[in-house]
Order: structure tokens, then C-alpha cells, then sequence
């Protein structure tokens, strides 16, 4: 064999071999995960964070005071999408995970477009600007509740008008904040810089989030 060759690799993991559940397994053991979302991003994120989890969620009517601003409005409806659930939901050994994403911009809150023009609309005032994402969450077991927020700022280039109307056209960005995802075409040729977490925009901080659920699940081995 010729030198430098490696002869025997297989003790190298590969990816398919690695299995995240086998790291998180321990970690938070004993505990099960409802997550009230049916965003496929959100869904996606927890799998690639490795937690076991089902999914279940109720309807409610996503409106919250005038007063509030930037994080608290993410913050008042992730708590109030938890207010959702009756305690035989999420009751001893569960662990509710809800969360709301919001984009504010020029001092104003831009929610989920009403039809591809409003879409169209919304995608141009966020061209050649900097705006800031949201995403409050809230974690929920029985007798005990935590919430957080997490916030990124995004900057757009300036689009042009046949690039927005082709992402619209395309995409279909209509359940999404802001009417568009970081992950899709837009943000691939049209994000110039990010300040924050990423994965916030998408939907859920799942750095953060990793470290909250640890820490709750850590007060909750307390409580007697």
C-alpha cells in the first residue's frame, strides 16, 4: 500500500452514522416534547436538534394589544398560543414548546401577506433595508412556564422588482412573516448581512433554545 494511505477508516464516524438522538437521549430523558406548530420549519429545526416530539396544536385568534412592540408582541402570542392548552395537555413528564415570529420594521409590526400582491408589497419595503426579527417562545409543563424572546436583524439589498415578483410568483411566501424565508431563493441572492441567529429567522432559535429547555428542565428536577 502506498504510504500515507489510510488503511483502515472505520473507525471514522460518517453522518449517516451519527445520530443525534443518542446525544440528546440523555440529556433530556424522561420528558415528553409537544410542539405546537405546524411550520414545517419548525418542525425541521427540531429534528436537526435531535428531540423527540409530537405534534399538536390549537387555532386561536393571533391578536394582541396596540401597545406592545417588537419582542413583547412575540412574546404575548407565544404565551397566549401556550394559554391554548389545558393542563391535562401538557401535564407531569410534558414539556410544551410554542413560539411566534414576528418582522418589525420603520416601527411597525409586518405580518403574514394577504395575497401576492400584499406580498409583493411587503418584499418592497423591506428591499435596501434593515429590519429586525422576532421570535418569542414559551416553554410549558405543568405548575411552571418559561418564556423568552430572540432577535435578529436582517439587511436586504435592493431588490429589483422582477426578482420580488419571481420569488412571489414561485415561492408562494403567504405563511410566512414578512413574506419570505431567509432559506429560500430571496435570501440566497437578496440577504446581504444578518446580526443575530440565523435560525431565528426561520422560525425558532434552536441554540437558545437548547440551552432554555436544559435550564427548565433543571428547575423542574427541583421542584418538589
Amino acid at each position: 500500500m502506498a504510504k500515507g494511505t489510510l488503511k483502515d477508516n472505520s473507525y471514522a464516524p460518517t453522518y449517516s452514522q451519527f445520530n443525534p438522538h443518542a446525544l440528546m437521549d440523555p440529556l433530556f430523558a424522561g420528558y415528553n416534547f409537544i410542539l405546537a406548530s405546524q411550520s414545517p420549519r419548525r418542525q425541521y429545526l427540531l429534528n436537526e436538534l435531535g428531540l423527540h416530539y409530537t405534534i399538536l396544536s390549537h387555532d386561536i385568534d393571533e391578536v394582541y394589544p396596540d401597545n406592545l412592540k417588537r419582542g413583547e408582541i412575540a412574546l404575548y402570542l407565544s404565551s397566549l398560543k401556550a394559554d391554548a392548552f389545558p393542563e391535562a395537555e401538557t401535564g407531569e413528564g410534558s414539556i410544551l414548546i410554542t413560539a411566534d415570529t414576528i418582522v418589525w420594521l420603520d416601527d411597525r409590526c409586518i405580518g403574514k401577506p394577504e395575497s401576492e400582491d400584499d406580498a409583493i408589497r411587503m418584499l418592497t419595503e423591506l428591499s435596501g433595508k434593515m429590519h429586525s426579527v422576532y421570535t418569542g417562545v414559551c416553554l410549558q409543563s405543568a405548575g411552571k412556564r418559561s418564556v423568552f424572546e430572540v432577535r435578529t436583524d436582517v439587511y436586504f439589498r435592493q431588490l429589483l422588482p422582477e426578482e420580488i415578483e419571481h420569488y412571489v410568483r414561485e415561492y408562494k411566501p403567504l405563511d410566512k412573516a414578512g413574506a419570505y424565508g431567509i432559506q429560500e431563493w430571496i435570501g440566497i441572492i437578496g440577504v446581504s448581512r444578518i446580526d443575530g441567529c440565523y435560525f431565528n429567522v426561520m422560525g425558532l432559535p434552536v441554540q437558545r433554545l437548547y440551552e432554555e429547555i436544559g435550564l427548565f428542565i433543571g428547575e423542574l428536577n427541583q421542584i418538589p
